[in-house]
């Protein structure tokens, strides 16, 4: 199994990080089955879901010629996985991929935390992609040591390779339900063997996965249903929470629901935030959820104002749906500037302390003397707010009122989302008003639970005693104990 690690690392600086004032996915994950060069079609999956991990990709091959190929790089997609020359050493019609942003392992990654990750058993090789987080790894990782296991990564993900090599059972899929049933927390899973396409989700469904169908024979797994639109594939369904498919290269597909069955808490937040809108989730338009947002926010809290803002790119939809549900005026007095990524690369202290400024300009001919009204999709630490609620004003706004189209994030996700510790949610240690006079806002409200729930679909909002979604970040009611933070002293909240 090849796998070239030449390529620097590319660090590029986005001001919202280095204040660590955005949330991030872990990852997104693609495979693909039954066409000629798979490893294309997974660049492409990978370049569409890059949204959802911008640290590090990796893609892993099979062909009957070569067996098993991998590549994992720093950077981005585009910037590694585009030249013909290296995707040549990706040969065969099986392959899957990852892209990462760590919330388990280490932060300053080494290449050996990239995935999939491979393992070679006693029936032949399989890799494998996680998206999500598992909150009992520490407790399996001490475990697996103590049995004689040489772990070769930080990530919690490579328990699931060990627990399968472990395992007595005869084949890899077989293999693969006996490990993640020892496993607690969030997966959705793309796995390989050398002629087989494996897909599964946990049986609280959190993390996002879905079927499409490739031309005639292929088949493909995506986080999203943006990923196959990218590769003109058909999508076909969500793979179920708790479900197991088994795709073979003959195209013939075999479902199980291996684990004990469990009302669906999909996450909240990949509505709000994580997933692109042009994605569909629930047979509902992840657009018009946001959209719906903003109309909810415009019935909850309205503002006496003259114009509507995005912060971009986040909060538009939602900005839309405010302005068109309070017939306020929807303005671009945002922009975002498309580029600075590419730009600064290693830039100066000078030019760091600009902060924001480097990312977002006001539209200051519009702005000036209005009362405007910005949209953002969260709130998290409160410098971001901070420094646009500044540009605004610098730019002559007359009053800044802000409106968030998600609860307050008070409490930390352990489930595959990187958030900052409790204590620097500003939502975990302010009240609405203090975190009003902390931004230095006119105004500052968020959606309600109830009004984010009916946004998404459920017209009678949030059902206290079994909510359909997974929140905790919102309401701090775990639907998987956390095992490994509460052993390193994280307090649940106490139940009501």
């Amino acid at each position: 199994m090849s796998d070239p690690q030449s390529a620097p690392r590319t660090l590029t600086t986005n001001p919202f990080d280095a204040d660590g004032d955005t949330l991030h996915e872990e990852c997104g994950v693609f495979g693909v089955v039954g066409v000629t060069d798979a490893a294309n079609f997974v660049a492409l999956g990978l370049h569409a879901l890059q949204h959802r991990g911008q640290e590090a990709g990796g893609i892993v091959s099979h062909s009957s010629d070569v067996g098993f190929s991998s590549v994992r790089r720093f950077g981005y997609v585009r910037d590694n996985f585009t030249r013909a020359s290296l995707m040549e050493t990706l040969p065969g019609p099986l392959a899957i991929g990852h892209v990462r942003y760590s919330t388990a392992g280490s932060k300053a990654a080494a290449i050996r935390d990239v995935q999939p990750f491979f393992g070679e058993f006693s029936m032949g090789g399989a890799a494998i992609a996680h998206n999500g987080n598992i909150t009992n790894a520490n407790a399996l990782r001490r475990e697996l040591i103590e049995r004689g296991s040489i772990f070769q990564s930080s990530s919690d993900s490579e328990c699931i390779i060990h627990l399968m090599a472990r395992s007595l059972q005869r084949d890899i899929p077989s293999r693969m339900e006996d490990a993640l049933r020892r496993v607690e927390g969030a997966f959705s899973i793309v796995a390989m063997t050398r002629t087989k396409l494996i897909g599964v989700r946990d049986p609280l469904g959190v993390r996002p996965l879905v079927l499409g169908k490739v031309g005639d024979s292929g088949w493909a797994l995506s986080s999203e249903t943006c990923g196959l639109d990218i590769i003109g594939a058909t999508y076909v369904r969500e793979i179920e929470p708790g479900e197991m498919v088994v795709i073979t290269e003959n195209g013939g597909i075999e479902s199980s629901h291996p684990f004990r069955k469990a009302s669906s808490r999909f996450c909240i937040f990949e509505h709000v935030y994580f997933s692109r809108p042009d994605s569909i989730i629930g047979n509902r338009s992840v657009y018009e959820t946001r959209r719906q947002i903003g109309v909810e926010l415009a019935r909850e809290a309205p503002v006496d104002a003259d114009l509507v803002c995005a912060v971009p790119d986040s909060g538009t939809p939602a900005a839309i749906g405010f302005a068109h549900e309070s017939g306020i005026p929807f303005g671009m007095g945002i922009i975002r500037n498309q580029y600075m990524g590419r730009t600064f690369i290693e830039p100066t202290e000078q030019i760091r302390n600009m902060g924001v400024r480097l990312k977002l300009n006001v539209n200051r001919a519009l702005i000036e003397g209005k009362r405007v009204i910005l949209v953002d999709d969260s709130v998290v630490r409160g410098t971001t707010s901070r420094k646009i609620k500044e540009m605004v004003l610098d730019a002559g706004a007359a009053e800044v009122h802000f409106r968030i189209a998600s609860p307050p994030t008070s409490w930390p996700c352990f489930y595959g989302v990187d958030t900052p510790q409790r204590e620097k949610l500003l939502a975990a240690t302010m009240s609405e008003e203090e975190m009003t006079r902390h931004l230095g806002v006119d105004s500052l409200k968020f959606v309600s639970l109830d009004g984010l729930y009916r946004a998404v679909g459920q017209a009678e909002g949030r059902n206290s005693k079994c909510p359909q979604y997974c929140d905790a970040c919102f309401s701090g009611e775990y639907p998987v104990k956390p095992s490994d933070m509460i052993e390193q002293g994280f307090e649940m909240k106490a139940a009501e």
